[in-house]
């Protein structure tokens, strides 16, 4: 299917939330060799993308505007990306809201679905109720594994660019959680967090 949409085969990483674009754009020009697929929701950030990708002449990115879920469930082929990113996601942080987070063990194993044999799963948040709440529901994956250890935030990876909402997030204080997740196949977990 994809091979089709972009006229090619490559590696193709899933940017869940891309507002705006920023990682997208970045790493689509400084990664030509992949393919990149954006999912947000909020059309005025997907038209500056849009614009964005037009005047730098970028043709390795394709977008969703659609909800994630609708688009994991239904859009996505089984084993078909290297890696998804989800920086950010909207942290729901009143208690009544919370089952409005991304992270849940159905989201979680579409997630795992999508994702090729060691593909990777790369999450921040700038919400430590969030972390709690996301090594938790991560803990009760078993085909995915946390790459830092059990229970271990990973390093910021260092190919991610500082975008002006994470800029903004450090700049009232708040720390930064990351996590680094692999598919595990066969019961052989992938090593390292890069």
């Amino acid at each position: 299917m994809f091979d089709a949409v972009f006229n090619r085969s490559a590696p193709r990483i899933l940017e869940i939330g891309c507002g705006a674009g920023e990682t997208l754009l970045f790493l689509a020009e400084s990664r030509p060799e992949n393919d990149y697929i954006g999912v947000e929701v909020y059309r005025p950030g997907l038209g500056r993308l849009l614009q964005a990708i037009h005047y730098r002449s970028l043709n390795n990115i394709r977008l969703f505007a659609d909800d994630a879920v609708r688009v994991l469930s239904h859009r996505i082929p089984e084993r078909t990306l290297e890696a998804i990113y989800l920086f950010f996601p909207d942290p729901w942080p009143k208690r009544k809201h919370h089952k409005r987070r991304l992270i849940q063990p159905g989201v979680v194993e579409m997630l795992q679905n999508v994702l090729s044999e060691h593909g990777r799963l790369f999450i921040a948040t700038d919400w430590e109720d969030y972390a709690v709440h996301i090594q938790k529901a991560m803990a009760q994956e078993t085909g995915l594994t946390n790459l830092a250890g059990d229970a271990v935030y990973a390093p910021r990876p260092r190919w991610r660019p500082l975008t002006r909402y994470e800029s903004r997030a450090r700049q009232l204080g708040h720390k930064i959680w990351e996590f680094v997740y692999a598919v595990c196949t066969e019961g052989v977990a992938p090593s390292g967090v890069a």
